[in-house]
């Protein structure tokens, strides 16, 4: 799946907060801000590794 290992369950656990905390902290919705929060940051490691190697094929 990730290459670089598992995300660390405080980052997503941070994560997931500040983007319930930006949604007004709706009530029953803490899974699906802990989904988000990992795909978030499983589509940021991703973008990391891939970044500069597509970049350098292109130039």
């Amino acid at each position: 799946m990730d290459d670089d290992g598992p995300i660390p369950i405080e980052e997503i656990r941070q994560r997931a907060y500040d983007l319930w905390d930006r949604h007004h902290r709706p009530e029953g919705q803490e899974m699906r801000f802990w989904v988000l929060a990992e795909r978030e940051l499983r589509a940021e490691r991703r973008s990391r590794r891939d970044g500069p190697a597509s970049q350098s094929s292109q130039g």
